[in-house]
């Protein structure tokens, strides 16, 4: 009897040993999800498409031989008409939220204007359209939020600008026109949205000046195009 009870109690000294052995592990903390950051560096390529216009000015003037003016005056024109193109850029995003970058786009337009005028049975008319342009510009953006960015815009610009001008019906008439690619620059600002990861909208007001162009110099007698117009477009961004 008392080997039975010696090998009970051996027996309970064995199993509260071996279960103090047993480790019981702790649930393990939830991981935290991982932070969706959004940064603006990279390249992009996009369309764009908006309204442009402006005043074109055709400042005119005339001399007698000598050297004495006789008339002079500008006729101004309301131009306006749509644009559509293309851009690609780059962008730099610094640790404080400033964005650096480089933009290059290239416009079609229709934007024209032209003024008709006459006395005495003499007819004139005066036409400049821009038939395209583009810019290379610089870009300086601060993140309003991680999203949205707001910046200013400046740099080159040039396009192909068309001007005529006609005075008279017969063969005496005079007729010129100008065919010619400019350059000039262009300054702006704008704002850009990323929709996610890859897709940024933008919206954007450029003003271009093209510069200015001779259509009439003969005679003692000149007249000028000048051209710069404002554009207003939006754009959508594929984000590399």
């Amino acid at each position: 009897m008392k080997s039975v009870i010696l090998a009970s109690i051996a027996a309970m000294f064995a199993t509260s040993a071996m279960a103090a052995d047993v480790v019981v592990s702790e649930p393990s903390a939830p991981t935290a999800a991982p932070v969706d950051t959004f940064s603006w560096t990279g390249g992009y390529i996009g369309i764009n498409a908006g309204y442009a216009g402006g005043k074109f000015k055709h400042p005119f003037s005339s001399f007698d031989k000598e050297d004495n003016e006789q008339v002079s005056g500008s006729l101004d024109v309301t131009a306006g008409g749509f644009v559509g193109g293309v851009q690609a850029g780059y962008n730099w995003q610094l640790d404080n939220g400033v964005v650096l970058g480089a933009e290059t786009d290239f416009q079609g337009s229709s934007v024209t204007g032209s003024i008709s005028a006459g006395a005495s049975g003499l007819e004139g008319k005066a036409e400049t359209k821009v038939e395209w342009f583009g810019t290379v510009r610089a870009r300086l953006g601060y993140t309003a939020t991680e999203r949205l960015m707001v910046y200013g815009t400046g740099g080159l610009a040039y396009g192909k600008v068309k001007s005529a001008f006609n005075l008279g019906d017969d063969a005496s008439a005079l007729h010129t026109w100008s065919d010619k690619t400019k350059a000039g620059w262009t300054l702006g600002a704008g704002a850009e949205y990323a929709i996610n990861n890859n897709w940024t909208l933008k919206s954007e007001y450029l003003y271009t000046d093209l510069g200015k162009r001779n259509l009439v110099d003969v005679d003692n007698s000149f007249l000028e195009s000048k051209v710069n117009f404002h554009t207003v477009r939006v754009g959508l961004n594929y984000k590399f």
